[in-house]
Order: C-alpha cells, then structure tokens, then sequence
C-alpha cells in the first residue's frame, strides 16, 4: 500500500509539474499576443551592406589565391583593413542610406516609408545620400500621391535624393521616381506610364432581363457618374472622363515640376519606355543597376547602410531572435580571424 501511494505521489507530481509547465507558457504566448495587438510598433533594422560586401570579397580573392600565398594575402589585407579603419575613425566617411520600396495597389508600404523618411530626417548631415530601390507597377491615385509626397519631404528639407529603379517604376511608381534629385534606371526597367485608367463593369442589361430594378438614390449632381447596377447616363460618362482628365493634368504637372526638362506633353501618353529609351526620352537621368550604383559609392568611401521596418514577431519568435542575434554577434566578431587561420593552414 505505501509502495502504491509513493507511485502516485510521484505520478501527481510529474502530472502536475507539466500542466503547470504548459500554463506558464500559454500564459506566455497570450502575453505576448495581448502586446502584439496593442503595439504594433515595428522593428528598425540597420543592415552595413559596405561592410558584408567587403567580407564577402576578401574570402573570394583568399580563395582564387594560390595555396602557397594565401598566408601572406591574409596578412597584408589585415594590414590593409587595419590602416582603412584608422583613416575612417580619423575622418567623416559619407553615408548612402539605402531604403526599399517594393509598391503594390495600395502602396502598401507608405506607412513603413513615411516613418524611415522621419528618422532619417533628423540624422542626415552634410555629404550623407538616401538611395531609394524602388519597384512598383503603380495603382490607385491617392495611396502612391501619399507615397511621392513622403519623398517629396526629402527633397524639401534639401536631402540628396537618388531613386534606382531596376524592374519597374510604371503610372503611380514614376510619380514617386520623379521626386528624386538623381534618376537611374536598369536598361530592360518599365519606366513612365504618365496616364490614368479606370474601368468599371456594368450588369445593368443583364439585370433588366431578368426583371430586377435597381434604384440609386443620390444627393449631388455629379455624386455617382458611372455605376455597376443602374442604368449609365451619357452625362455620367462625360463627367467621368473629364475627372480622369482632371486628374491626369495634375499628374503631368506634379511629374513636370520635378523634372522641368521633360516634354511632358510628348510623354504623358500613357505610353511605356525601357531604360534606355527612358533616357533618350529625359525621364530618367542615367542608365545602370542599383547594385552597380552602390558598389560605386562604396569606391568613393562611402558607408553604405541598409534601414528598414518590420513587423515584431511573437514572443517565442522574438525569443529565438534574441538567441541567433547573439551567436550571430559573437560570430562576427573572430570571423576575419578564423577566416585567415583556415587559409593560412592550407
């Protein structure tokens, strides 16, 4: 019997053990969540492309050097790396602030924008540059004139300005390109589309068939013009082509503003160039990649600095964040050196 009950203590107690073990963490996780919802502030995260790049390069020239001068290569490129950190702390190297913009319908990514272009405004100085790698097809009229009028701040507070398009910069994505001090497009990368388009489908005579009405009731004149139920007056259709004509007049001077050289009235079709016709035409300043563009400003000595907004993830997300973060740091901080030992041993 006692052999029994000290069975079952131990059971119950291992029992209890794991449920209270569960409940601690699903206590955690709807913390965590609780937090989610009522922050939803995102993470900065600030990547040194110059830095990556000039690791990455020196492995490649340690591994096409031939076995028996490897040693003497890693030496002389600490040596070399040594001398470029103390020409750097001794002087203000300038800095290229590299920002993505990748535009869907809604550029969606405006909000993100909008809050790098505040941080940046309050940290740029003399000789500093922001990149802008932008892509986008365009879409609706009010979510990319938000998107151009947060680059718009840039130029109004006198930053450096340069905009790289290597895909696409089409309608609504060239509103926001245009703002930019510097243009530069990749040769195959879609560039203008300085129109508007809508279209609206209109089911009025398949409903007429089957005998349904529909009434739409309105107070205003012109406060429905075109509809997908009711019956489409030709005055409805003239007031909506003249509104997209209204807004494709303020389009072409918002583009025409901020390139003053551009024939807008030769552009402004609707039309589409490739970058290299894009250039002929004065809508872009220059032709190349931003990859190109970058490492030649990372020749000029420049720091070149990668921000960006993400969405924070949960607490066991954050958790294991927490933990690679600090391997990642202690990694890097004897990976030259363990680097040059792996080749000095060859």
């Amino acid at each position: 019997m006692i052999e029994w009950l000290a069975e079952y203590g131990l059971f119950l107690a291992k029992t209890v053990t794991l449920v209270v073990a569960i409940g601690i963490i699903l206590a955690l996780m709807a913390h965590g969540r609780r937090r989610g919802r009522g922050d939803n502030e995102a993470k900065l995260t600030v990547t040194e492309l110059d830095e990556r790049f000039q690791r990455r390069s020196r492995r490649l020239r340690l591994a096409a050097e031939p076995k028996a001068r490897r040693r003497q290569l890693a030496k002389r490129l600490r040596k070399a790396a040594k001398q470029a950190d103390k020409q750097g702390a001794s002087q203000d190297s300038e800095r290229v602030w590299v920002l993505d913009f990748d535009g869907d319908l809604k550029a969606s990514g405006t909000p993100a924008l909008a809050e790098l272009v505040s941080l940046l405004l309050e940290e740029l100085r003399d000789g500093d540059e922001i990149v802008l790698r932008l892509q986008s097809g365009g879409g609706l009229v009010h979510s990319y004139g938000l998107a151009a009028a947060q680059l718009d701040r840039l130029r109004d507070a006198g930053a450096r300005l340069t905009v790289c398009v290597d895909k696409v910069a089409a309608s609504g994505g060239y509103m926001m390109a245009c703002c930019a001090n510097h243009l530069i497009a990749a040769p195959f990368a879609v560039i203008g589309s300085i129109g508007v388009v809508a279209q609206i489908p209109n089911v009025h005579r398949l409903l007429k068939r089957h005998d349904v009405d529909v009434e739409l009731l309105t107070a205003g004149r012109y406060k429905r013009t075109l509809t997908v139920l009711g019956e489409n007056s030709e005055e409805g259709r003239t007031k909506f082509i003249e509104d997209l004509e209204s807004t494709h007049d303020l389009f072409k001077r918002y583009v025409a503003a901020r390139r003053p050289s551009l024939d807008i009235e030769r552009v402004a079709t609707g039309e589409i160039w490739y970058g290299s016709e894009a250039l002929e035409a004065g809508l872009v300043d220059a032709v190349g990649t931003s990859d190109a563009y970058l490492l030649r400003r990372q020749g000029d000595r420049a720091r070149i600095l990668k921000v960006s907004l993400a969405s924070r993830p949960g607490l066991l997300g954050r958790l294991g964040k927490g933990v690679e973060g600090g391997m990642e740091n202690c990694i890097d901080r004897v990976l030259q050196r363990v680097d040059d030992l792996r080749w000095e041993r060859r």
